[in-house]
């Protein structure tokens, strides 16, 4: 279930954030056919190409329509504002969130009630029931037990046997837990510089309106400072909650090393007084 559901999601999540590339593209096509329009005005136009093109703009308008329901109206027209670099950013926060979600799920996963899990394996292991204790362990999920589990097997062999072997496996459990941070990380990284580089681009806009002009108004520059803060500010947006997440599973995957470690000592010393 959950599983299916970390496939899901993401996929779900890509399908909504496509429909603004559709509404920022089908505005263009628009904006184009009106200026077609405005310029044939001038000129003789049989009835039927202006026919035309009221289906396209009845088409496009009802697809902004679904990206402003979607997102909102006042989203969807910063978005195009904010020029070509908030392409790159929508991309790292499709690519951020669904590894956001992908860790979230796999941690709760992990997650088990240590104290419980503890309680009824020893008690097995107590009992000298080494098998029922490993069948027990198996069947738990989360890297804990898997821990117990690959000492269990070794249980007939002696205790430095049972040790090594979850010293191994607490190894590739860590791995396993470490997945995905890399990429939490790039996003964290990517996602200011390239709010940044649009910061920049914007600016060139601003300067390139003023020597075009020969003149300093704020009307002349205020596109090109507008790209740049929008461009930032989405930037910022989306490293901030990624960073925040990921300090936040950071901390739950230190947790289950401590269980770990936790469980791998408890069950060496119930292996010693059986």
């Amino acid at each position: 279930m959950r599983k299916s559901f970390s496939k899901i999601l993401p996929l779900i999540v890509l399908m909504s954030m496509l429909l603004v590339g559709l509404a920022y593209a089908q505005t263009e096509t628009t904006t184009t056919a009106a200026a077609e329009s405005d310029t044939a005005i001038t000129e003789p136009i049989p009835e039927e190409p202006v026919a035309e093109t009221a289906p396209i703009e009845e088409k496009s308008s009802g697809l902004k329509g679904v990206a402003e329901f979607l997102f909102g109206r006042a989203l969807v027209k910063e978005f195009i504002d904010g020029g070509w670099a908030m392409w790159p950013i929508l991309f790292v926060a499709i690519y951020g969130l669904a590894y956001l979600i992908w860790k979230f799920i796999a941690l709760m996963y992990a997650k088990i009630n240590l104290n419980d899990f503890l309680n009824k394996i020893l008690a097995l292991i107590k009992e000298k029931k080494i098998k029922e204790a490993i069948e027990f362990a198996k069947n738990t999920r989360g890297p804990v037990s898997a821990v117990v589990y690959a000492g269990l097997l070794k249980a007939e062999r002696g205790v430095e046997a049972v040790e090594k072997n979850m010293e191994n496996a607490a190894m590739i459990e860590m791995s396993y837990l470490e997945k995905g941070f890399v990429e939490m990380t790039s996003a964290i990284t990517l996602a200011p510089m390239l709010g940044f580089l649009g910061t920049v681009d914007g600016m060139i806009i601003a300067f390139d309106a003023i020597a075009k002009a020969r003149s300093v108004d704020a009307t002349i520059v205020a596109d090109g400072i507008k790209v740049a803060l929008i461009t930032t500010k989405w930037g910022l947006i989306v490293a901030i909650p990624v960073q925040l997440l990921y300090n936040i599973f950071t901390t739950m995957v230190d947790g289950l090393v401590i269980d770990m470690q936790r469980a791998s000592e408890k069950v060496t010393e119930a292996l010693i007084e059986s």
